[in-house]
């Protein structure tokens, strides 16, 4: 889980900087992503991660930004359906206007209360992680697998690729991260019901997010494990185009 600060004062965003790389040090699966005074550059990190549920602390009264906090908010909220949103301001007054935005705030913290902001800090880390990882279960898809008498559940984020066995009439090999699983299928059936999967050869079917590079002399894709898969020339373009 990415986490983003934007605090104008630069004596309170060390102080938070320094809080959350402390629970990054003891916790997998959080990390500092971007501390700045600039509205602008957070709202263009969220605009490059869409949907990346991230934690974002903002200061509501960013002095001389073109927005402040609250507009921020609902900004990267338009961006990001599944940010978790906190506000750190002196202003208690103005908690309301969260709700006005519709920006669906986790927390407020007020910096009128130094010693309660490491503790409500670790407290938003902890619940908006707890969250990240449900909503991350909820949104993992499985393709099912009947091989030899056996059921297996894959999880599409450890799916390299399916490919058609060369040697046996309708078989298909399907390469993880952990091994391959040979059964008997089509492609052309399996390409159906992984639509997020593309058909980079006659025999290949890949898992694009798990495409380490593209080797255009060999016309292969090198995948995150160094497995490699055949690239259809009229299909080039297409797939480099896809990885961006």
């Amino acid at each position: 889980m990415q986490i983003l600060i934007c605090e104008d004062d630069i004596k309170q965003r060390q102080h938070m900087e320094s809080v959350v790389k402390n629970y990054a040090a003891t916790q997998d699966g959080v990390a500092l992503a971007l501390s700045v005074a600039d509205p602008v550059q957070v709202l263009d990190y969220t605009k490059a991660h869409p949907n990346g549920n991230g934690l974002y602390f903002l200061d509501i009264d960013l002095q001389d930004a073109p927005m402040n906090g609250l507009e921020l908010g609902a900004k990267i909220r338009e961006e990001d359906a599944y940010a978790k949103i906190v506000f750190v301001t002196t202003h208690a007054e103005m908690a309301h206007l969260t709700f006005k935005h519709k920006i669906s705030a986790q927390d407020y913290i007020v910096k009128d209360k130094p010693h309660e902001i490491e503790t409500r800090i670790y407290e938003c880390i902890q619940v908006a992680l707890e969250q990240h990882l449900q909503d991350k279960q909820a949104q993992m898809k499985y393709f099912k697998v009947d091989a030899g008498g056996e059921v297996w559940n894959i999880a599409f984020d450890d799916i390299l690729f399916f490919e058609t066995h060369m040697s046996i009439r309708h078989r298909v090999i399907l390469h993880t991260v952990n091994g391959k699983i040979d059964f008997r299928g089509f492609l052309g059936e399996i390409e159906k019901l992984v639509p997020e999967f593309y058909r980079s050869h006659k025999s290949y079917l890949l898992n694009v997010d798990k495409i380490r590079l593209i080797d255009k002399q060999t016309k292969e894709a090198v995948m995150q494990c160094g497995n490699r898969a055949l690239i259809a020339q009229k299909k080039m373009a297409e797939l480099v185009k896809l990885l961006g």
